[in-house]
This record gives structure tokens, C-alpha cells and sequence, in this order.
């Protein structure tokens, strides 16, 4: 295995040995070298004040005094500000990575009770907007109108409502977002802000990627639209109970439908972020399907999700995503129980037995729970197999993921309540409607996720359904130093970039910790060892490049981030090049797609935004899930096919050389 110089040690410089070690600074004596409290420093994106001395937490404080502390302030690695961003790249993901496995993000507990709040008001405003439906009480009164069909409609259409608005996910400091926190309508209702049409070529007046005051107008009229749902009395539908004030009109749902196609055809960020794989998909069986056939099709969307989220959670990434995930949960705030998730901290970050255990007991609760709520006759087994879905899902949204799917993962609550509780088969189960429409429900739902699952190059991992599964396509940007700042002059956007949102709350020091945690975060997982092994092979130098995680990128210039490595594809890094006119070399960026469900390899591409792809070939899936965050024994082996530039710089490549390196 050769490792391809020039590269992150340099063209003369050999890579670590096998078994060698990167130092990591020691750990600060609490009795011989703590810094008075005046002189410490709060390393917070949360709103601590920042200075600028180093910084210097130790973990041995004692648990009360721990509490306390991380109420407002978070946990952090012991490092000097003023020497850290000196150290090797590598160096860096091994303090960052090793600190993520005990103390996650180090988020404060503030934090997560901000998001809970978010959470209570999304609540009650549903209600709210479910209660001026005409024969209801008001919102005091929701227990007597929970029940009702419409009720539910309008807390699926205020769900979806919340995401378009940005209120949703990728929400807050913990998508990285900060000042204003939220992408959402200041981005979508902005011309000349970015946009990425999926077919550009193919669908007529979907050219270009700068966001037209058409676009504007079908975005308003969307909001304008589900607003007028929400605030709507219902009207008669077959099959209807017949004590039902109705359920929402047709009418009123089939400019929504019809809009979000339009703005899907010219910007699918949109489409995205309105979780169209399920909440569109509903509104056309509202709109559509007489009553009894509209439960039913509503509950094969929810198990449609449980299924395929499991299926997708089989392979070997998903335990690298719970080991992260919880080491990020605010509620396991043991240092000593995360590290148990990890085969032999802090040496050896890969997970461990339990960590795989937890992992697959959850992928069978997702295969079991369609089965048994879409067949079972018995309501004691169907109400103890709600709650524990209910319990899975509030377990999940109680970790925190990085994109904050919090109200989605609420609404599944209400859902599985709605739909199974209060809709038992026979009378609502899969018999109950025709064999034929039965077909095509099951045919149409199933379609993408079986596409997305051996083609992940063509499907998003949204209509994939790929949630949670660590089976994503990724992405990681190499900016040469003083080139990210133009990201800022020449691109329309609701706000800057991270770092220049951080810089002057905190300082840039803090900021560019901040951000690289990001990278060590996205180093845990299976993939974050290709992509710092194509990044080191196609720069001079890591420490010439500021290294930035694609999510982030793409939630600075797109509004909105939720792990769809799709989103900072090819298309949106031509849309910055266009604008930025980055010179040859100035930004790298390696993109590794999606393992198809048949093949244990994943194909990568690396591109010079200036020159178009430079790189393509594959890494086997053994090879990046063996190796350390950090790169202890050099890089991992890839399969490589070189590109030559060709005119354009971004049309079809041609193979050059094909090795194994």
C-alpha cells in the first residue's frame, strides 16, 4: 500500500507505522495547574463569554460540581488555543475524536432544554391550529377533539409547515447554525440564492441555479397555502365517522401538491426539506382516498418508514452511528459508560460488542413493529407495541442527532397513537381496502427505497429511506487558507458562513475548533476515514487547507443540511465555482457515495472545483471500517482511476489509470 505523495506528511515524509502513536497533550492536574476560574475559558457555541487563555478542563472534577458546571458551559478538551491549530490535522482528529467519544459535542444541558421548548411550541401551536377548526372547542380542549380525522391532517400538513419554514430540522446551534438560527424562509424567499434543480437538463425552465422571484412567489404560495389548510373547517368524505366535523377539502390540497412538484422540478432543497417522501405522499391520499382507504394508506406510509429504516440499518455502519450518537446524548453523562461503546478507548474507537448490540436490538424493534400494528387483532399487544415505538422514537429524538429531526421523530409518536390505537384492523387493517389498490399502495411506497437501496447514486436517502443508517453520501471540503472568505463575498445567502458567525462571538480559534470537531465527528463514522485519506491524497498539505465537513457547507450556502450527501454534489460545487472562481487548487473536495445493499464497496470521486473531477474509483468496506479516525497506520487502500481535465472542466471524464493503492 503506497501511500500517494505529495500528502498530508509531506513529499518526503513517511506515514505513522503500524502501531505508532500521536501524542495527545496530558491531562492537567486539577491540584498543580488548574487556572483560577477568572482566568479560564468557556469554549461554548452556546453563548459563553470566550478569552483568550487556554483552555484547561479536566474530567476528574467532581460529579456535583460537573453538573453544575455543564449546565451553561460545556465540556471540553484540554487544549492550548494559542498552539492547537499548530498541530498536524491528524493530531487534531485524534484529541477531537477521542474528547467526542467521552463528551460528544460537550453540549451544554441548556441546550437540549432549548430544543425541548421548540419541541412544546410546535405542540401547542398544532393545536392551536387545529382548534379553529369550525365544531371544535378551543385549544383547553384538545382532549375532545384529538380524535378527529382532521385533527390529525392538520398536525401532518403543521409538521410540514414547520420544516418549510426552517423551524424543523437542521434548526439551532446544534446544526450549526447561530446567527440567525435558522436557514428555512430567509433563504427560500430571497432571489438569487442558490437553488439545484434536479433535472436541469432534461425539464424544461428548470435551468440555472439562481433562485428567480418565480421561485419566491411558488415558495410563499406554498406557506400561504398550508396556512389556509391549517385555518380551514372540514367537509364531507366517504366513510367518514359519522360524528366527524370532516376532513380537510381536496380543493384546498391539490394546489399544495401541484406546487410542490413545480418548485421540486426547479429546486429539490424545497421538496427535501417538506419531507415530500411522506408528507406529500399523505396529502395525496387525503386529497384522493375515501376514508377508511386513507388510514390505511396512511399507516403503510409510517411502517413503509419503520421497515425500510431497518432494512437500511443491516449493513456495517449503523454501529458507528450509535457509538457517536450516544456519546452525544445529554442524558448519559458518564464519560465511563461511552467509553464501553468503543472497543478499547481511547486507543481504539471502533465499536465495541455493546455498541453493536444496542444497534441491532433497535433494528429489530423497526422490523417487528409494522408487522405486528399492521396485522395484530389483539389491542393489548397493539397498545404495548405502540408504546414501545413511541419509547423508541422519544429515545431517539433525546440523543440530539447533529440535524435535530426532533419534531418528526414527535410526530411518528402521534402517529403511531392516531393511527393504530385509535384504527384497529379488521375494520382499518391491510384487508379492508382492495387487493388491487393494496398493490399499488405497497408497489408505489416500496419503489424508491428498493431503487435507493441498489442504486444510491440516483435516490436521496430521504425517499431511500435510509434514516439513521450511516449508509450516506458524504462529502469533505479542503479550503486553501484565505480562499472560504469568498464564499461570503460572491454567494446570495440568509447568513455567513460558520466561521465568520462564530469569529465574533468567540474568537477564530474557538470557531476553527468548533468547526473541526465537526470533521472528527464525521471521522468516527465509516466513511470519515475515506474522506481524510482522498483529501490527503489530492493536497499538498492538510495544514494549508482549512478542512470543512460538506454538511456544513451546504447548510451555509443552501438554507438547509439533514445528511444528504446529494444535496453538495457535483451541481452545487459547479454552482460556487461559477460564482467564487476558485484558481486550481484552492478548493478539493472528496465525495464518497452511498454503498449499494449488493456491493461491500463504496465509489468516491474527488474534485478541484477549478478543474472539475480529478479522481474516481472505489474503497472497500472493510478497509474504511478498520482503520482509526485519525489515520493511525496511513491512509486506507483505495482503487483509484486518475481523470484527465478535459475543456469544460466538468463534463465526462476519461480513465487514465486504474490501481490498487
Amino acid at each position: 500500500m503506497a501511500w500517494v505523495t505529495p500528502g498530508p506528511y509531506g513529499s518526503h515524509e513517511a506515514p505513522p507505522q503500524l502501531g505508532s502513536r500521536i501524542p495527545t497533550p496530558a491531562r492537567v492536574s486539577m491540584s498543580a495547574s488548574r487556572k483560577p476560574r477568572s482566568a479560564r475559558t468557556g469554549l461554548s457555541p452556546f453563548g459563553i463569554r470566550h478569552r483568550r487563555n487556554p483552555v484547561r478542563f479536566n474530567s476528574r472534577i467532581p460529579p456535583q460540581s460537573r453538573i453544575a458546571m455543564s449546565f451553561t458551559k460545556p465540556e471540553l478538551p484540554d487544549v492550548d488555543l494559542e498552539t492547537f491549530e499548530k498541530k498536524p490535522h491528524l493530531e487534531r482528529m485524534k484529541i477531537l475524536s477521542q474528547h467526542w467519544a467521552e463528551y460528544g459535542f460537550g453540549t451544554p444541558w441548556a441546550i437540549p432544554l432549548l430544543y425541548v421548548v421548540k419541541i412544546a411550541l410546535y405542540l401547542f401551536l398544532g393545536v392551536v391550529f387545529a382548534s379553529f377548526t369550525a365544531g371544535f372547542g378551543g385549544f383547553w380542549d384538545v382532549a375532545s377533539f384529538w380524535t378527529e380525522p382532521i385533527f390529525y391532517q392538520k398536525m401532518l400538513l403543521w409538521t410540514m409547515l414547520f420544516e418549510v419554514l426552517g423551524l424543523g430540522a437542521s434548526s439551532g446551534p446544534l446544526a450549526f447554525r447561530f446567527t440567525p438560527p435558522i436557514g428555512g424562509f430567509l433563504h427560500f424567499a430571497r432571489p438569487n440564492t442558490l437553488r439545484m434543480p434536479p433535472w436541469p437538463g432534461k425539464i424544461p425552465f428548470t435551468r440555472g441555479t439562481a433562485r428567480t422571484w418565480f421561485d419566491v412567489a411558488l415558495y410563499v404560495g406554498i406557506v400561504a397555502n398550508l396556512v389556509i389548510l391549517l385555518l380551514s373547517d372540514g367537509v364531507a368524505k366517504e366513510g367518514q365517522p359519522a360524528d366527524s366535523v370532516g376532513l380537510l377539502d381536496p380543493r384546498l390540497l391539490w394546489p399544495l401538491i401541484v406546487m410542490l412538484v413545480v418548485i421540486g422540478l426547479r429546486d429539490k432543497i424545497v421538496f427535501l426539506i417538506a419531507r415530500s417522501e411522506q408528507y406529500w405522499v399523505a396529502a395525496i391520499f387525503f386529497a384522493v382516498l375515501p376514508y377508511v382507504d386513507m388510514i390505511v394508506a396512511l399507516k403503510l406510509i409510517v411502517c413503509t418508514v419503520w421497515f425500510w429504516a431497518a432494512f437500511s440499518k443491516l449493513g456495517r455502519h449503523f454501529s458507528f452511528v450509535v457509538t457517536a450518537m450516544l456519546s452525544n446524548a445529554p442524558w448519559l453523562r458518564s464519560p465511563r459508560m461511552k467509553r464501553k461503546l468503543y472497543r478499547n478507548f481511547p486507543d481504539d474507537l471502533r465499536p465495541s460488542k455493546l455498541a453493536a448490540v444496542v444497534a441491532h436490538q433497535g433494528t429489530v424493534i423497526e422490523f417487528a413493529v409494522p408487522l405486528i400494528l399492521l396485522f395484530s387483532t389483539n389491542r393489548t399487544l397493539t397498545l404495548v407495541t405502540i408504546a414501545g415505538i413511541v419509547f423508541f422514537h422519544l429515545v431517539i429524538a433525546s440523543m440530539f442527532p447533529l440535524a435535530v429531526p426532533l419534531e418528526w421523530n414527535v410526530f411518528y409518536c402521534l402517529s403511531a397513537i392516531w393511527l393504530f390505537g385509535l384504527h384497529m384492523p379488521p375494520e382499518f387493517g391491510v384487508t379492508a381496502v382492495s387487493p388491487l389498490l393494496l398493490a399499488l399502495l405497497v408497489g408505489g411506497l416500496f419503489f424508491f427505497p428498493i431503487l435507493g437501496n441498489l442504486r444510491p447514486d440516483k435516490i436521496s436517502f430521504l425517499p431511500s429511506m435510509r434514516y439513521y443508517a450511516g449508509n450516506w453520501a458524504t462529502t469533505q471540503w479542503a479550503f486553501r487558507k484565505g480562499t472560504e472568505s469568498r464564499l461570503n463575498t460572491h454567494i446570495v445567502k440568509a447568513a455567513p458562513t460558520q466561521i465568520e458567525q462564530l469569529t465574533p462571538l468567540y474568537g477564530r480559534e474557538v470557531g476553527e475548533i468548533l468547526l473541526q470537531k465537526t470533521v472528527a465527528w464525521r471521522s468516527l463514522h465509516s466513511q470519515g476515514r475515506a474522506l481524510s485519506t482522498l483529501i490527503g491524497r489530492n493536497v499538498d498539505s492538510y495544514e494549508n487547507y482549512d478542512i470543512r465537513e460538506g454538511e456544513l457547507v451546504a447548510g451555509a450556502l443552501l438554507g438547509w443540511q439533514f445528511g444528504d450527501g446529494h444535496v453538495h454534489n457535483q451541481q452545487f460545487m459547479k454552482a460556487i465555482q461559477e460564482r467564487c472562481g476558485f484558481a486550481p487548487g484552492e478548493v478539493i473536495v472528496a465525495y464518497v457515495e452511498s454503498q449499494p445493499i449488493h456491493v461491500a464497496r463504496q465509489q468516491y470521486r474527488v474534485y478541484d472545483l477549478a478543474l472539475g473531477e480529478i479522481e474516481r474509483g472505489y474503497v472497500e468496506l472493510s478497509d474504511i471500517i478498520t482503520p482509526q479516525p485519525w489515520l493511525e497506520s496511513g491512509p486506507v487502500p483505495v482503487t483509484s482511476t486518475r481523470t484527465e481535465e478535459n475543456s469544460s472542466g466538468w463534463s465526462a471524464t476519461v480513465q487514465k489509470e486504474s490501481s490498487k493503492q
